[in-house]
């Protein structure tokens, strides 16, 4: 059975609200959570950026079932990989085993910050393959040294770790990719439905199984609303971005970027790609291609952060009820 997630979106939200919008997803019914870990918001009107790693923390703590997971951290340009492996193995004490580093190559709009410039994609999926060989080896408790391509690593050690560890999830998108990282992952993360990327995953020499021992999460958004009209306004001041597609949203530097961008996305053409409004039937057939391709894990991310109370409230129960039973 698919297992549902909410999103606790830090580009839209402030900190305080996160850990309790946190609790109230866990208590709704919720399977798990992952959180973005961003520098900035993808646009202005969006108006939140708090530090993802102070807030797992609290979240951690906070709540007692749901699994945690970042979606996604970039461990190769704004954070060394060896402050990654530190600061996860913590999460996952404070967790107490619920929680999986999800890990990316990064976009340009958080990474940029730090003036280490924007490397090319290659170079920053090889970039993520050495971090992840870092984060395993420190993962060990044992005294590491490491020299490679990117990084370097000198008599470092993680003092405190937890017993059963942290899993590693990968964002993949490519054959080149999946070939190179997902003998090293625990497990996928995709951010479009597409069956022969997990057939790949699958038929990949050393890669986990997806459906037995991985996961393949994705995430979906949507925006729930009583009212549709407004439910699509509030898609499009906020969300717009989102038509762009993650092979150019990766290189955009700055929220003006992206809202140059998106200057001529209409309202209908968001509502063409994210259900918006308030038929929990529309959400479950967005939501379905994800399963269809072997999709084991779905986030959902409710666009707007003053509306996240209501729909935990109102829709969050008998919405996931439907997806469960449409996904069984």
């Amino acid at each position: 059975m698919t297992s549902f997630g909410y999103t606790l979106m830090t580009e839209q939200t402030g900190p305080r609200e996160l850990v309790d919008h946190a609790v109230r997803a866990e208590d709704v019914g919720f399977d798990f959570e992952v959180m973005s870990d961003h520098y900035f918001p993808w646009l202005s009107a969006q108006g939140h950026a708090p530090y993802a790693w102070s807030v797992l923390g609290a979240v951690a703590h906070a709540t007692e079932r749901v699994g945690l997971m970042t979606y996604v951290t970039c461990p190769s340009i704004r954070y060394h990989p060896a402050i990654v492996a530190q600061k996860a193995a913590t999460v996952q004490l404070l967790a107490e085993g619920r929680f999986t580093l999800g890990l990316g190559s990064g976009e340009n709009l958080n990474e940029h910050v730090v003036g280490q410039g924007w490397p090319a994609v290659q170079d920053r999926q090889a970039m993520l393959r050495e971090a992840i060989e870092i984060i395993r080896e420190l993962h060990t408790g044992e005294l590491t040294d490491y020299r490679g391509e990117y990084f370097q690593v000198d008599s470092a050690r993680v003092w405190d770790l937890p017993e059963q560890g942290v899993d590693l999830a990968v964002a993949i998108g490519g054959d080149r990719a999946i070939a190179e990282l997902a003998p090293l992952a625990d497990h996928l993360i995709a951010t479009e439905p597409d069956a022969e990327l997990v057939q790949d995953w699958n038929a990949t020499d050393g890669a986990p199984q997806i459906g037995t021992k991985a996961r393949a999460v994705g995430q979906i958004p949507i925006c729930w609303d009583p009212d549709e009209k407004v439910a699509i306004e509030r898609a499009h001041d906020q969300f717009r971005w989102f038509a762009g597609g993650w092979s150019v949203n990766a290189d955009l530097p700055t929220t003006a970027g992206f809202a140059g961008a998106t200057q001529y996305v209409r309202p209908e053409d968001v509502a063409g790609s994210i259900p918006c409004g308030p038929d929990l039937d529309a959400i479950v057939e967005s939501v379905k291609p994800f399963w269809e391709a072997g999709h084991t894990d779905v986030a959902l991310v409710q666009i707007g952060g003053d509306t996240q109370e209501q729909f935990l409230a109102e829709a969050a129960r008998p919405l996931l009820e439907k997806l469960r039973k449409a996904s069984s």
